[in-house]
């Protein structure tokens, strides 16, 4: 099976990760998107996360209704800081039979000569990117690498910051997230403070 692996905080997912997911499911040549929660992100402050668990019952709930994406919870079993590297070494050694790709956004293949290994990551596995408004075209030094691959994806420019700093705020986002996440949310009162 041909997998992608989705990485994020999802603080909170939103309708913007699910386009993408659902998009690269449908889109690309994988079986399944596989939504991988990310414990934490070095270069994120850990103070505004919600606790692993609830974020992984947000994507959890809000992906139930598609069968081809899959909430993970395998990085909440390795050594934190999480790099992706690492991740995908476990992943490969847990499932042999699997394929694993990577999802990212434009922005992120700008820098991903700055992730760790990633000359090991770009030989083993491929790279599916989609577009980002915020990306400029120019300095894609990867753009033409045989494991890249660029999907004509939507552009969503939805973000889970602007997300908490509107509840925070009372305003309505609710167009923006799947019911069940927005129910969850609310029904815990976070990100109120």
């Amino acid at each position: 099976m041909k997998i992608g692996l989705y990485f994020g905080t999802f603080n909170p997912i939103h309708i913007g990760h699910l386009i993408i997911a659902n998009h690269m499911a449908e889109h690309a040549d994988l079986d399944q998107v596989w939504m991988v929660v990310t414990p934490h992100n070095p270069l994120k402050k850990k103070a505004t996360l919600l606790d692993d668990y609830h974020r992984l019952q947000m994507v959890y709930l809000a992906t139930e209704d598609f069968p081809k994406i899959k909430p993970s919870d395998i990085e909440f079993k390795l050594s934190q800081p999480n790099y992706t590297v690492n991740t995908l070494a476990h992943l490969q050694e847990k499932y042999p039979d699997h394929e694993f790709s990577l999802i990212m956004g434009e922005d992120n293949l700008k820098s991903l000569h700055k992730w760790k290994n990633y000359e090991v990551i770009l030989e083993h596995h491929d790279i599916y990117v989609y577009p980002r408004i915020s990306a400029e075209n120019e300095n894609l030094t990867f753009k033409n690498h045989p494991k890249i691959h660029l999907i004509d994806a939507p552009v969503v420019e939805i973000s889970s910051t602007d997300i908490r700093h509107n509840i925070k705020k009372s305003k309505n986002v609710q167009p923006l997230l799947p019911h069940k996440v927005w129910d969850y949310i609310d029904h815990n009162n976070f990100y109120k403070k």
